[in-house]
């Protein structure tokens, strides 16, 4: 008995099913939970890699994203135009930044969050989602960074940064016009696709709390 092999035009190809971005946000909320958890009252002065934020606006700024894009997923209006104080409105910020991203996976995930256009740009709503994934993410390493604190950009293998990269390619134009990201960088040699992400975002990823760049 003979067995045949399909041509190689008949070959069936299999890709990776695209994970949704409830899976990806609570994955980079696993990160950045812990990251947050462990800044220190001593460190909120400290500068970040992200130069218009030292430790305590960042954190600030991510909490406001958090909160708002939770609104996003439900097709409800947001408000960026200014970033409450959150951690002087609640000594317990810390803890109120792990339910926020509690809340924000559990938006996501509700059916048809991701279908459709949300947000005063009626932007389609996974690219909105991945907004939110982005910041979480990269800003996590921020905080982390900032910090001297561990962090692991993708977590189980999930598809992090190659959905991060995906989106950046498609938004990342207009968001650095629109001051969101600074002008793109070199990654430097043998740098990991997160490497590579991090430059994109005008950051250098092997900025140091002592020997930042």
């Amino acid at each position: 008995m003979t067995s045949e092999r399909p041509e190689p035009s008949r070959m069936p190809s299999f890709s990776a099913p695209r994970r949704g971005l409830s899976d990806l946000l609570a994955a980079s909320a696993g990160q950045a939970v812990p990251v947050v958890r462990g800044i220190a009252d001593a460190d909120l002065g400290a500068a970040t890699p992200c130069p218009d934020y030292d430790v305590r606006a960042l954190v600030n700024h991510l909490l406001h994203v958090v909160v708002q894009f939770q609104l996003l997923a439900r097709k409800e209006d947001s408000d960026f135009s200014a970033t409450p104080d959150y951690l002087a409105e609640d000594p317990e910020w810390r803890a109120r930044f792990g339910r926020e991203c509690e809340g924000l996976v559990a938006a996501w995930s509700v059916p048809g969050a991701e279908e459709g256009t949300t947000g005063s740009l009626a932007m389609p709503a996974r690219t909105v989602g991945c907004m939110a994934l982005l910041d979480l993410s990269v800003h996590g390493w921020d905080l982390a960074r900032a910090t001297d604190q561990r962090y692991v950009p993708d977590p189980g293998g999930l598809g992090v940064v190659r959905e991060l990269r995906a989106a950046v390619a498609d938004f990342g134009p207009t968001a650095r016009s629109m001051g969101a990201f600074g002008p793109a960088v070199s990654a430097p040699a043998n740098a990991t696709e997160w490497d590579e992400l991090l430059a994109e975002t005008g950051r250098d990823p092997h900025w140091s709390r002592t020997g930042r760049r």
